[in-house]
């Protein structure tokens, strides 16, 4: 059991797969006509967001975690719960109940031969406020990391203001901050946000950084983003240089936060620090952290899996990277054990019920555990043959 706590607030919801296995490959589309039943295997009802993905990967792998969010007074807000607490005691006890609006809902569409499709329904996360965050939560905890603020109205309106009270109120406690995103529905009110002025906004109290590559190309550099999209139908991560890379965590770093956590699905997790003078002041969560953390540059490649799914994927990386600051780690550690943590949902049917506790995983990292190439610009970086690791040199722009 790790000993500093966590609380994981922001967007949840209830997700409902149905088991689109049956289908042919490449057949769904063709298959989905009006007025025509298509026959599934069994539906299944899983707590879904970034709550329910990082607070479960943080609880499985021993941190003390409570989980913060709004759900509906309806049958699906208790399905929630119900979920949550047969994952372990409390966790479902400190959900808010919001008599005035409807539980989230996801329809997960997973076909063979298609990547996922989502039927995303907001509900009770519209309504979040800092005002839902009791003091006395906060004060009893390490680390508050608050997740898919682009999913939320309420969040996200007016420039961020409220993200940015429920950040303050946090560093107030002396917690340290960590915050991820999802990518905005380019055609919903979410994807007319000005992202830049929000996390201009909102960065300067975040601690630590954790989104994935297409999230902050979307969020800083939009007609990149749709470049990009535009270039192949190659998955995104495949696409950035990592001259992008770089510079996309160059302008996190300016705005604030001591670390950028990059996920970048198949080509691993890139992180990137701050200078020793940001690290002073950081909260309880980054207490016994080394100097090791300082002005680091450090790419891990991702670990082989035989893929069952990719939900909850990113959220698990996230737990596992926030799992290692916790436990005081070096970033070198922390990263791998971000790709690892990943790496065990993928391979998962069951999402985070995969993942085992710290030190299971720590040993798995540790014994040798098979990784995807990944080759870098040997005149500007540098790789570590033992664990894999690519540094950036020193002397390189």
């Amino acid at each position: 059991m790790i000993e500093k706590r966590a609380i994981v607030a922001g967007h949840i919801c209830l997700d409902i797969t149905p088991d689109l296995s049956s289908v042919p490959e490449g057949q769904f589309q063709s298959l989905l006509q009006p007025g025509k039943m298509i026959q599934t295997g069994r539906f299944s009802l899983e707590a879904g967001g970034a709550v329910a993905n990082s607070g479960l990967a943080l609880h499985r792998l021993g941190v003390p975690t409570q989980l913060i969010a709004k759900i509906g007074d309806d049958l699906y807000g208790e399905a929630l719960q119900e979920i949550l607490q047969q994952e372990g005691p409390g966790l479902g006890e400190t959900l808010i109940l919001d008599p005035g609006a409807p539980t989230s809902l996801t329809l997960i569409l997973n076909p063979p031969g298609f990547d996922r499709s989502f039927l995303h329904f907001h509900g009770a996360n519209d309504t979040f406020y800092a005002s839902d965050l009791p003091r006395a939560l906060l004060e009893g905890a390490d680390l508050f990391h608050f997740g898919y603020p682009s999913l939320m109205r309420s969040i996200y309106r007016g420039s961020g203001g409220e993200l940015v009270s429920i950040l303050q109120r946090a560093r107030r406690a002396g917690m340290t901050t960590s915050l991820d995103f999802s990518l905005p529905d380019p055609t919903s009110p979410a994807g007319r946000v000005d992202w830049v002025d929000l996390l201009e906004n909102a960065l300067p109290y975040t601690d630590i950084f954790l989104p994935s590559i297409e999230e902050l190309t979307f969020l800083l550099k939009r007609e990149r983003h749709q470049a990009l999209c535009n270039a192949s139908s190659e998955p995104f991560a495949s696409k950035v240089p990592p001259s992008l890379l770089r510079e996309l965590g160059a302008m996190v770093l300016d705005l604030g936060p001591k670390a950028v956590l990059i996920k970048l699905g198949t080509r691993g997790v890139y992180l990137r620090t701050g200078a020793a003078e940001v690290w002073a002041r950081g909260g309880r969560g980054l207490q016994g952290l080394t100097s090791d953390w300082y002005a680091r540059e450090i790419w891990a490649p991702a670990f082989k899996v035989s893929i069952q799914g990719t939900t909850g994927a990113g959220d698990a990386a996230v737990g596992g990277f926030l799992a290692s600051i916790l436990q005081g780690t070096d970033p070198e550690t922390a990263l791998m054990m971000a790709a690892a943590s990943g790496a065990c949902v993928v391979e998962s049917p069951d999402r985070v019920r995969g993942l085992p506790d710290w030190n299971a995983l720590l040993a798995r990292v540790k014994k040798g555990w098979a990784v995807h190439p990944l080759e870098l610009d040997k005149n500007e970086w540098e790789k570590d043959t033992t664990n894999a690791l690519w540094y950036k040199k020193l002397f390189a722009a």
